[in-house]
């Protein structure tokens, strides 16, 4: 075989040893990340309290399985907070339940004696949700005035009110259409951290909000994330901690 021949044979060969090293550098790098970042999610969970669960990771995406539906939600917080993971879902159609306090049975009350009155008016039965971009902003902006979407202070980890305020959102927005999109806008108050340290909080504080609702109902294409840190002051005091759902 002459030399020139010989080349056209190495050359391909050298190109197909270099793919296959490439991807094997890639496959053990990607191996050790996943290792890495389950070993700190477990860590995490350990610290907070949370029963043992199923944590598994493909690249730095999330899956979790197994935990109790009144801890489920805390799980997905504390996973989603830990740094480099991306994503984080329960596995299947399983919704985390906000835990909710139970109510010892009471006893019949005694029946009252037939009353010649007229009967109260019977309430008027709530109307269908809106279809409509400007009466499901209204909607929004109504549950969110009555039950304010809090967090721990200086922290992106929502109040046990906070959570169950998102949820509520999450559920009535899981209803309107499909069509419609969401970006949720985190807002702090100004504080000695700076600039970076506000928009990073404001940043982390939206995307918990965000998780909160693309787990609740709403599909991930239909959510998207923002913080503004503390430029957009309100009216002071707490008006400045704020998240803001907007129909998009």
């Amino acid at each position: 075989m002459s030399g020139g021949r010989r080349w056209i044979l190495v050359v391909p060969i050298a190109v197909l040893v270099t793919a296959l090293l490439a991807g094997v550098v890639t496959w053990v790098r990607a191996g050790d990340i996943q290792r890495d970042l389950t070993s700190r999610a477990q860590a995490a969970l350990a610290a907070a309290g949370l029963p043992a669960g199923h944590l598994s990771f493909d690249g730095r995406d999330a899956t979790l399985s197994g935990f109790p539906p009144d801890k489920a939600l805390r799980a997905l917080e504390v996973v989603q907070t830990v740094d480099g993971v991306r994503a984080a879902r329960f596995e299947g159609d399983v919704l985390p339940l906000a835990q909710s306090p139970t109510t010892p049975p009471q006893s019949s009350p005694p029946s009252a004696p037939p009353s010649t009155n007229s009967p109260p008016p019977t309430a008027t039965p709530a109307g269908p949700p809106p279809t409509d971009k400007a009466g499901v902003q209204a909607e929004i902006d109504r549950m969110i005035a009555a039950a304010p979407i809090s967090f721990v202070p200086d922290t992106a980890r929502l109040t046990p009110e906070g959570e169950q305020a998102a949820r509520d959102v999450a559920i009535a927005l899981a209803k309107s259409p499909e069509s419609f999109r969401y970006r949720v806008t985190g807002h702090v108050a100004r504080g000695p951290g700076g600039e970076s340290a506000a928009l990073k909080l404001s940043r982390d504080r939206a995307r918990a909000v965000a998780r909160i609702l693309t787990s609740n109902g709403l599909t991930a294409k239909r959510v998207t994330y923002r913080g503004l840190g503390d430029t957009r002051p309100a009216s002071g005091g707490e008006e400045d901690r704020r998240v803001e759902i907007t129909v998009v």
